[in-house]
This record gives C-alpha cells, structure tokens and sequence, in this order.
C-alpha cells in the first residue's frame, strides 16, 4: 500500500520525522518496506521561458526557441511542437538530464542549428498520454524554479505491507487513524459540500438484489450533463504519485474516493443501462462476458454479476464490462458504492487471473457504514470536474443493514495475557481513539463496541492486541513463564512426540541418514509403485500434478530419495523417515485417515568403504537386522517373527513382521521393473513399520528390572557338526530345552564350512551357567553341561 505524505497531512497535522512515522507505524503492525520518491525521474526539469520562437529556416516543422531558464545565457532549443509560441512558460530538460524511459539529453545539430535541450510533452515527462503538444504551464511559474516545486509534487511516499487482517488500512484514512492514533492527533475529515439539482434518482433506476449475502448493500447516484474530459491537475498529480494512470475525470474520481477512504465505486453509462434496473444477481454456468480490458470471460455459477434489466454489465466487486463503459461521448453516469461478500470476489478474481484495486478492497472488506458517504464525495467530485449535475436522493438497497458488535472486556486479564501493568484509562484511549464506544460501568467487565471499519476486532482477545499494540509490543520485557509440571503426569518419552523423538534417535544411532520428504506426491508415483487408487486423497489447488495427492505410503519419496542419490554419485544409501501416510475415509470429519509410519531403504555395498570390509551388497538380512535391534533392543519388546507374504503391490519377495497376533510392518525387494525406474543397478530393500500399532504395544509393555546377579557365571563352548541345512536356530531351542536351571543363555560365536564339505558345517555355542543362590563348581557345571550335549545328540541329526 503506498501511503503520499502530504496527502496523509490533509487528514491528520503531523509534522514530525518521515522516518520516525514509518517506525512508528510499523510497530504498530503496518510493516514499512521502502519510502519512495514518485517524481525522482522529472527532478532536474526546470521551468523555462519561450522568449523568442521562429521557424526554422530549413525545416517547415520545426521551431528554434530562444528559452531563458534562470541562467545567465539563454538556451537556444529546436522543437517539433505544434503548439510552441513566444512567451509561454513551459518544461525544459537541460542537456545532461535523464528523461523518464532513460534517455540522456546531449547537445544536437538539426538541419544546421544547434540545439541546447528540450522542451518537454506530458507524455514524455510521464504524466499522461497527451503528445499532441508541449506542455504549456502557468505563466505564474517562476523561471528556473524546478518543475516538482513549481507544481507542489508529493516528493515522499511511503510502501507499507498490510496483513490481510486490516481491510481498514487500504486508504490514506485508514493510515490517517493509524497516525493520530500513534501520535495523538485530531483526524479530520475531508468536507463534503455535495451540491443536488433536483429531481429523484429513485425514479430513474430501481435495484434489485438476489441473494443478501452476496450482496449486503448497493447504492446508487445518478449525474447528469457530464462532460468527459482531463482531471485537474490537483487530482492526477495525487494519483500520479501513488503510482495510478490517470484517465479521465469519471473514471479518476472513483479512483481518487477509493485510495483516500478505502471505498471502490463503478460509473456505468446511465444511457446504457436497459430497462432502468440494477440487478445483482450471480451468473449462469458457462455464460460469456466481456470485461473492460475487451476480454472474454467464461463463467461460472459462483460468480456474481451486476445485471441491467436485460444483461451483465459488470463482474461484481472485480471490474466493469465493456457494454456499460463511459467514454468521451458519455453525459449521465450511474455512480455505484456497494458491498459485497469477500469471498465471492476472491474466489472469482483469482480464477479468471484478473487483480484489481477494487477486488483487492473487496476480497478484504469495506467498510459499510462508510459507504454512503464514499459515494457523496465520489458524486461531489464528479459534479465538480466535469460540469455535471448530481439527481436528487439516493436509491438504496440494503437487505443486511450493518449491526453494531459488542465484545466484552477485562482489564485484569488483559494486562495477565500481555505481562503489562497499565491503568485501565490507558486502554480506555486506545478504544476510543480507534472509534470505539466504551461502556466500563461494570470496572471489571467492560463492554467495548467495535467500529465498521475494524472487521478484525471479532472477540475479546483482540481488543487485547490492540492494548499491546498501541503500547508497543517491543516495549513488553521479556519474563520467562513459569512453567507448572505435576509429579504424576506423563513425561514427555510418554507422549507421541516423545515416541517419535525415540524412533529417530534410533534412526541416527543404527548409522541410517533421516529423510524428509513432501506429504503431496503424484498420481503417477502411486501408480507406478501399483498402490489403489480409491485410498487417494485429492489436493484440491496442487501447485502441479507431481504433487497432487497426499502419499498413501512412505515409498514413493523413499524411492526418489534414492534416485536423487545416485544421480549424485552416492551408491551407499541408508536412509530412514517418520511420517504419516493418508488415506480416503468418508466417515472421517476431515475425509481422512492419517497413520504414522517409520520407512526404511538400504541399498548398495553393504559397507560403504571396501577395505577391510568383506565385499557385498546388503540383502534381506541387513533390513531383518534393523527390524530386529528396534523392535528387541531399543523397545525391548519380544522378538518378532517373520512370515512370507504371497503378494505385494511393489515387494517382491515380501515378509510380514509381527508381534504376537499384531502386524507390525512389512520387509521386502523393491521389483525389478519399478527400480529400474529410480535408476536402482541393484538390489532395494526396504520396510515400513505401522508407528501407531508400535506404541500400542510399547505403551502397554511394562519394563521389569531385576537386580543384577550376585555370583560368577561359568561358561563352557561346545562345537556342534551338522548339515548345512540345520537352523542355528534349532539348535539354540535343543540347548534351551535340555531342562537345565542353571542355563543362564546361549550365544552362537562361530560358523566353519570345511572345504570340500559344504554339506556340513561347524557352528560354535557358547553356554553360560549361574546359579543365582551360590557360587557353582566345576564338577556341578561338568554335570549339566554333559545333560545339554546328550539332549542335543538325541534331538538333532549332530555329533561333537
């Protein structure tokens, strides 16, 4: 929003730094970015005096001018103007200076005479369109004064950032609150001398309204006799210097209304509009308009039109159409100040791409109540500049009338939430002096009325903003809060937050690199990897169609993860990620279920260095092993068993893991033909573990310790022969099953395959005794020891 400074004084006297009202203002929420001089471009024009002019004795169109611009020699300019004369006071750009599109002035020879400078059009100086001609000024003008001083331009304007959440400071009024509020100031309101001719509007057009919630309010003026023509150069300047093109006085006029009090306003060709009637009303599905900019629209059932008693005319609150336009031809105007919904207008400018100053108003707000009074300084303007005369009366329509908002307020709470200690007169001003009406009778619980033009203030928290804000929330010491635990509530391992935090842990901890990877993915990943497509949920504004559901598995950005990867040259890959998958649910609030999942993918050599590392890439075992040090180690939860799936969507083999009855997740090779796609040359092996299933069972498993044994363990190692083909694990379950008490545990610490024998080979145990009474003795442990190697030769096709 840019903000002129002497346009701001017309509303509120201040006379202090430029500077210190910017950060003054932006401690108050209106974020400045840059102060600006619009005219910087035309500062080294001067005023200049034609003394003589004649033609140019070998050019029928050119004029040499002698041209006195205050210094001590006068300045000879030739120029092609059909309109230069003696004596006229007129722009001059001396040599050196740089015009507006970037040219530089230099000395010229044309047709045999030199030529110091150049006498400057409107258009050439960037003021207006207007090259038919120099620009011919005041002969009031001093001589060698500087144009921007001459012509009093706003030389200091101001850019702020407004959040969507103050409709009210797109204006210089509402900058003008803002100000007399910061720096208590009176705010004073431009005069309104509306002048009416008689007659009455209401029997020139009626209104009709539809639907009152698209359109709370529509008024209309009706001015007669106008005459389409330049503004006055008070009201283009103005215009100019926020950065405007003027056009004309009509059209101008709504401009100028709609920067200085917020309001947007439309002038249609009252000649053009059938039937005497003013319809809002939305349009039909599919229907074609022709908007100002002679563009065709197509639209649709949620845009709302303004009607005439035959056709469209305008698209509400975005911009007029082009069969309703004024033009230089046009003398009665139908002056527009409406209300309507802002999310209409948001929803439709931004489908058909068509921002405007108006819709950015409406898409926001507008003041209401303000409305009326918009529209008399727009009809009294318009009257003013273009000779025209303003109908008696008003022809409204308001099916929603404006309704005062009433919000309570406590001071004591207030000044608990902010930290502060302010008198309650304190916070009595600031209400008040942002319009406001204060009730405080009840001195502990106000009741405070908002004003139309503040649709931020909704509940009783943002009148507490408002106290801070005004105070200066880079006045409020910072304290840190006191913090309340209770002995019995949970610990933060406890909470999900802290579950997860676990899971990572373990991640980073097992030499896994953790990936973060975008919810939305594309219909084509899910395909790919052959995922059901009735389990999608839609994106309904993708930002493109590689985003345009949200993932139902962890295994499309895994797998791009890795893609990415080895397109950068790194064959090792271990990578790990926490997130949710989501899946269609119609039974759900939102329409969907969310699940949280913990990935994982290994890839390439199972070590990333060769040396001294056995050579070999990961396999099944790498990714069991990782299942299994999570579930039993880190969790300590039971050992998990393992059994094959018959089918897969994109795992082939696929093995279920699960904890009891319970399915935990699944471990399996990514196929062939889909990791060829993400440039995989070999094998991918990944798990997906359920989170939520997880912590169930983590939740409900109560850890028992017990204390640590007293007496020596003694240990024997026994090497059992046997086929290949035998389970080391069998053999643990014979060791365990013997029936010895003592039996502490059972390690596997050794595996031989002798060469030429591999039908055979040596896998060596080591058994632990202890008895948690006494020390054992040798002769004890010899005994039992001798039970364990009999049960085993029984059991087990075996020999020592």
């Amino acid at each position: 929003m840019l903000v002129s400074l002497n346009w701001l004084r017309e509303f509120v006297p201040y006379e202090g730094e430029i500077q210190a009202l910017g950060d003054k203002l932006t401690m108050l929420g209106l974020e400045l970015e840059g102060i600006e001089d619009p005219f910087e471009q035309v500062q080294d024009i001067v005023i200049g005096h034609v003394v003589e002019c004649e033609k140019h004795p070998e050019a029928e169109k050119l004029s040499v001018c002698t041209v006195d611009v205050g210094e001590a020699e006068t300045l000879t300019i030739v120029c092609g103007a059909p309109n230069v004369g003696k004596g006229q006071k007129v722009p001059v750009a001396k040599v050196g200076t740089v015009m507006p599109e970037g040219m530089k002035i230099k000395k010229a020879k044309l047709r045999g005479i030199k030529s110091f400078g150049m006498i400057c059009s409107e258009r050439e100086l960037g003021f207006s369109e207007d090259h038919d001609g120099i620009w011919v000024l005041d002969d009031s003008f001093k001589v060698g004064e500087k144009l921007v001083d001459a012509l009093n331009l706003e030389r200091t304007v101001f850019d702020f950032d407004i959040t969507p959440n103050r409709a009210d400071c797109l204006s210089i009024l509402g900058f003008a609150r803002e100000t007399a509020l910061a720096f208590d100031l009176p705010l004073t309101m431009p005069e309104l001398n509306l002048v009416e001719a008689g007659g009455n509007a209401a029997d020139d057009i009626k209104i009709l309204i539809d639907d009152p919630e698209l359109c709370p309010a529509y008024h209309a003026r009706i001015i007669r006799n106008v005459e389409t023509r330049k503004s006055p150069d008070w009201m283009r300047f103005k215009l100019l210097s926020l950065g405007q093109r003027p056009i004309s006085n009509i059209v101008d006029v709504t401009n100028y209304v709609m920067f200085e009090l917020g309001q947007p306003q439309h002038a249609f060709d009252l000649d053009l509009i059938e039937d005497a009637t003013i319809r809002v009303a939305p349009a039909t599905e599919g229907m074609k308009f022709t908007t100002l900019d002679d563009m065709e629209r197509t639209l649709t059932s949620n845009d709302l039109l303004i009607w005439d008693g035959k056709k469209p005319v305008a698209l509400a609150g975005v911009m007029g159409g082009a069969n309703s336009e004024m033009t230089d031809k046009s003398t009665n105007v139908l002056l527009e100040a409406a209300v309507f919904r802002p999310g209409t207008v948001r929803k439709t400018a931004r489908r058909l791409a068509l921002p405007s100053d108006a819709s950015y108003r409406f898409e926001r707000g507008v003041d209401q109540q303000l409305t009326r009074f918009c529209q008399d300084r727009a009809a009294q303007l318009m009257a003013e500049t273009s000779g025209g005369q303003v109908v008696s009366g008003v022809v409204s329509n308001e099916p929603k009338p404006w309704n005062d908002r009433q919000h309570g307020y406590r001071h004591a709470r207030c000044m608990s939430l902010l930290g502060l200690d302010l008198e309650p007169a304190f916070a009595k001003k600031v209400f008040e002096g942002e319009g406001c009406t204060v009730d405080d009778s009840n001195a502990d619980n106000w009741t405070v009325g908002s004003p139309s033009h503040r649709l931020d203030l909704e509940r009783e928290v943002d009148l507490y903003e408002e106290v801070g804000r005004v105070f200066g929330l880079d006045q409020i010491p910072a304290v840190l809060p006191k913090v309340a635990k209770r002995m019995d509530g949970k610990v933060a391992s406890e909470t999900e937050y802290g579950f997860l935090k676990n899971i990572k842990e373990w991640g980073a901890g097992a030499g896994l690199n953790e990936a973060i990877n975008y919810s939305f993915v594309g219909d084509e990943d899910l395909d790919r990897l052959n995922l059901p497509a009735d389990e999608r949920v839609a994106i309904a504004n993708p930002l493109s169609a590689d985003q345009n559901v949200l993932r139902t598995a962890l295994a499309p950005g895994l797998l791009n993860t890795l893609k990415n990867n080895l397109a950068q040259g790194n064959n090792h890959v271990r990578i790990f990620e926490v997130a949710k998958r989501f899946v269609a649910d119609s039974e759900s609030e939102t329409e969907t279920r969310e699940f949280g999942r913990l990935g994982l993918l290994m890839h390439g050599p199972r070590h990333a260095t060769e040396w001294p590392w056995e050579a070999g890439d990961v396999d099944y075992l790498d990714v069991k092993g990782h299942v299994e040090h999570l579930v039993v180690n880190h969790l300590k939860l039971d050992e998990p068993t393992f059994a094959l799936a018959e089918e897969h969507a994109y795992l082939e083999p696929c093995v279920e893991v699960s904890l009891g009855e319970k399915q935990i997740g699944l471990i399996g090779k990514v196929k062939t033909d889909i990791a060829d796609f993400y440039h995989a040359k070999k094998d991918v092996w990944m798990a997906e573990l359920q989170l939520d299933v997880l912590r169930e069972i983590v939740d409900a498993h109560k850890i028992v310790f017990e204390p640590l044994p007293v007496f020596p363990p003694s240990r024997r190692d026994v090497t059992v022969i046997g086929p290949s083909t035998l389970p080391a694990q069998a053999i643990r379950e014979a060791i365990a099953n013997a029936g010895v008490k003592i039996l502490e545990s059972v390690e596997l610490v050794a595996e031989f395959v002798p060469e030429g024998q591999e039908e055979e080979r040596n896998l060596s145990f080591r058994l632990t005794y202890r008895d948690p009474k006494k020390t054992l003795k040798d002769k004890q442990v010899d005994k039992e020891h001798k039970k364990v190697l009999a049960a085993l030769e029984k059991n087990l096709p075996i020999r020592f």
